[in-house]
């Protein structure tokens, strides 16, 4: 009586577990017997299954014996597991039934991946990186004349980003493939926001807005129907110093290069018979237009030397208003710097005149005197600074955009008339549409690079280098406007 007694039981009553235990086929040690029904569940695997193995060795095993019974042809195993390589899920897929015949493992024990990056699999295409922390394993066996098999191969998953991403160069003297970083300021309404546009369709430049109302700016952009993806707003009141170097320092937070800048944004009082300010106290057209958008640049300067851009770019809209060498610069009241007294003296109203010449204050002239401030800096940022870093200085004048809201502040009879007068008389009327893709070539077409051109566009919408007036070329009154700029915000 020492061992014990294993019951009989009928013939008849044995079905399944029991008959399997009365024939000796389960031992009656549990963790005997738990290891004899997985090896028997291994073996009678189907094609398609889903098991979690505890161990890489039993899964190992498990394949062999699926190779030795002929059920891995034509297949390949897919192994997920964490960067603890914890949690092991294997899912063996039968190629025949769910990719393309281009993964399949021929003969010839090679598999044919000519057609690899066309092909996609449960949705996701294989030519791409994958979105997730795992490593993909593909494991392709083949077992050819019962002793030939193939190496597991490896397809490394990588991390897609949910927001435009850029890479800097790695090495000295090599240019970067990648999406170029463009600021444009004033991207709410108008050239701004047409060449903004222009830019982010291209699919090739990331534009930041910088704008004073986020939220106007929000609107414009889905409105324009800009893709999310090339584009952020960052807020930048060109009319506070403190905001535009809160703008820099944010902007080098974001860790983003920057290839190119646009100084577009601009305040035109044309009725104002009495001088604003800006928060510093300047006068506001001279203020924002000019010295605003001179520290921007200048501050930003630097992080445009960083760039491994292959062309860039520090562009500074200009006007034909302030080129006197035209008709339109000859309406009066004319640009005209003078002596620059009004401007040596802070443009305050107080101590001095808050017009640059010293003169009465007239907000149309205000305007157009920042607009040669903005062609002279443009030339001496090119003088000082091209030769050394290779950036590409230039202005332009995209035409005359009758309907852009810069007029917003006329008189309602001249935003009446002066549209179909550009048309139909003088025909120099533009669209807010081809003046945003003049812009935006010379943004980044490769035939705009040259250094210190203010560019132009005739009837045929070719571009050219125009001329400058006398003053607005005027080299010594260049270098005085950048003294007296620099002491302004605070550089000197």
């Amino acid at each position: 009586m020492g061992g014990r007694r294993r019951r009989r039981w009928p013939e008849k009553e044995l079905t399944g577990a029991k008959r399997r235990r009365a024939d000796g086929r389960v031992d009656d040690n549990p963790s005997r017997s738990r290891e004899r029904w997985w090896r028997e569940r291994r073996r009678s695997l189907p094609r398609v299954c889903a098991v979690k193995r505890n161990t890489r060795e039993e899964d190992d095993r498990c394949e062999e014996e699926h190779m030795r019974r002929g059920t891995l042809r034509k297949g390949f195993v897919l192994k997920l597991w964490s960067k603890s390589q914890s949690d092991l899920i294997v899912t063996v897929f039968m190629a025949a039934s769910l990719l393309p015949s281009a993964l399949c493992i021929h003969k010839e024990g090679k598999p044919k991946a000519s057609s690899l990056k066309d092909t996609s699999f449960l949705g996701i295409s294989l030519s791409d990186h994958l979105k997730s922390d795992f490593t993909l394993v593909l494991k392709c066996k083949q077992r050819e004349f019962g002793e030939r098999k193939l190496r597991a191969s490896t397809i490394r998953g990588q991390n897609i980003a949910t927001t435009p991403t850029f890479t800097r160069a790695t090495t000295d003297g090599k240019k970067t493939l990648r999406k170029g970083s463009v600021i444009i300021t004033g991207a709410s309404s108008g050239l701004g926001l047409a060449a903004a546009k222009e830019l982010a369709e291209t699919g090739k430049w990331h534009v930041i807005m910088a704008c004073r109302d986020f939220l106007k700016t929000e609107r414009a952009a889905k409105s324009a129907g800009i893709a999310k993806e090339n584009y952020s707003i960052m807020h930048l009141d060109l009319a506070s110093l403190d905001s535009v170097r809160q703008f820099v320092d944010n902007f080098r937070r974001s860790e983003r290069p920057l290839d190119a800048l646009v100084c577009n944004a601009a305040v035109y009082q044309p009725t104002a018979s009495e001088p604003s300010f800006t928060a510093e106290g300047f006068e506001l057209s001279v203020g924002t237009n000019h010295l605003g958008h001179f520290l921007l640049s200048r501050l930003l300067l630097d992080d445009l030397k960083k760039s491994d851009y292959p062309s860039k770019r520090l562009i500074i809209v200009g006007s034909i208003t302030g080129n006197t060498n035209t008709l339109a610069g000859n309406v009066p009241p004319k640009a005209n710097l003078g002596d620059l007294r009004g401007f040596a003296g802070g443009l305050n109203g107080l101590n001095s005149s808050a017009m640059i010449d010293g003169g009465k204050f007239d907000g149309a002239k205000a305007y157009k005197d920042s607009k040669v401030c903005n062609m002279l800096t443009m030339q001496e940022f090119h003088r000082r600074f091209h030769e050394e870093t290779g950036i590409t200085f230039t202005s332009l004048y995209p035409g005359c955009i009758a309907t852009t809201g810069l007029f917003r502040e006329h008189i309602p009879l001249f935003r009446l008339l002066f549209p179909p007068f550009q048309k139909f008389v003088t025909k120099g009327f533009v669209s807010e549409d081809e003046a945003g893709k003049r812009l935006s070539q010379v943004v980044s077409d490769h035939s705009l690079t040259k250094s210190g051109v203010y560019w132009s566009w005739n009837k045929s919408s070719a571009s050219f280098e125009n001329q400058l007036s006398q003053e607005a070329s005027d080299a010594d009154k260049a270098r005085k406007v950048w003294e007296i700029s620099e002491k302004l915000v605070g550089l000197a």
